[in-house]
């Protein structure tokens, strides 16, 4: 992904709280959030030293494909496709841990599925696929006992030592490499979604527990819930920061006239203009109305929109493939049929009743 190229930009859909509630394609129903269903709870939170030997198994095990894991009823299965697109290089990098409790084991079932987006470089995603999930893992996790408030600080810790390592790691290795991600923790029968950037996470949710646990065999369309927030330098929250940190925001409605992204893991030299590596976190609980979820880099969603997504994976389940051959087709699709330009990287997470 690069960064420095223009993009077209999308409504603040956090920063503008006042702006009428309107029926939204991510969504399909009246709310005053559009990623928030009538009636439906969701949590948001804004915002140690890495393991060697357990972070390169984060790194060797991330390449795995289609897997699944069981507890408790429920069953995940989750692959990956990427696609260099029309760039020179791949700068996305992913991760798909089914089972990511590594040296931490637990009572509570870990799942850990990510993909980080770089720009002006891989650098600095590799780094991020290396390190963050044991850094969230050494912050607190929980692996015993569930704790929604000490899940959520320990991701935010995991993001904030993450990037602080990657910054000495880049002052040290002489480069300035940037990376968004969405990141995506099961623990027990708690989802838990963090981003920062621009990738998006989308989740299919049947509209009533009497269409759900079908997603194979359904024809009603599912429920598509964009569950992150994008962070551009142009929306109105964004740019207050900016501002205040002594950054513009260009007529381009980039940071210095060349960052889109406002947070990110390194880019160092933006730093100091108020670019952060704080999180948006989202949870919910695992019911029999999650169907999946779409975890793509902005590449994805640039062809791609929740609903349009969401019917080509329900479509594809219908007929019976394989998550690892979904996964490849919408990647496809993107890139060979609708014409995504940039990096392409997409995981499919498919949730069934044991």
């Amino acid at each position: 992904m690069e960064k420095l190229n223009q993009k077209h930009a999308a409504e603040d859909l956090i920063s503008l709280p006042s702006k009428k509630a309107k029926k939204t394609e991510e969504t399909g129903c009246d709310t005053k959030d559009p990623r928030i269903p009538s009636g439906e709870k969701l949590e948001i939170l804004g915002g140690g030293e890495a393991i060697s030997s357990v972070a390169n198994r984060v790194v060797e095990e991330g390449d795995s494909s289609c897997v699944s894991e069981e507890k408790k009823g429920f069953v995940f299965e989750a692959d990956v496709a990427e696609d260099k697109g029309a760039r020179q290089t791949m700068e996305d990098v992913s991760v798909v841990l089914p089972d990511a409790s590594l040296d931490f084991p637990g009572k509570l079932r870990c799942g850990h599925f990510a993909i980080y987006d770089g720009h002006g470089g891989r650098l600095a995603a590799e780094f991020a696929k290396k390190h963050l999930h044991i850094n969230v893992l050494s912050s607190g996790l929980p692996r015993e006992l569930m704790d929604v408030k000490v899940a959520k600080k320990a991701i935010l810790d995991g993001f904030r030592k993450t990037d602080e390592l990657l910054l000495q790691e880049s002052v040290s290795g002489g480069w300035q490499d940037g990376a968004t991600a969405v990141c995506v923790w099961i623990i027990d029968q708690k989802v838990f979604i963090a981003n920062i950037g621009d990738a998006k996470a989308v989740l299919a949710r049947s509209s009533s527990t009497e269409e759900s646990g079908n997603h194979t065999e359904a024809c009603t369309p599912l429920k598509a819930i964009v569950l992150t927030r994008e962070h551009k330098a142009i929306y109105p929250q964004e740019r207050s920061r900016i501002q205040k940190s002594g950054g513009v925001v260009s007529s381009n409605g980039r940071l210095q006239g060349r960052l889109e992204v406002s947070r990110a893991f390194g880019d160092r030299q933006f730093k100091k203009f108020g670019v952060i590596a704080t999180p948006d976190i989202h949870a919910f609980e695992l019911t029999e109305r999650e169907n999946f979820m779409i975890l793509g880099c902005d590449g994805l969603w640039e062809v791609f929109g929740p609903s349009d997504a969401v019917g080509f994976v329900q479509k594809l389940l219908k007929e019976g493939l394989p998550v690892s051959t979904i996964s490849r087709r919408l990647v496809k699709e993107a890139v060979k049929e609708r014409r995504c330009k940039d990096n392409c990287t997409a995981i499919v997470i498919v949730f069934k009743r044991g």
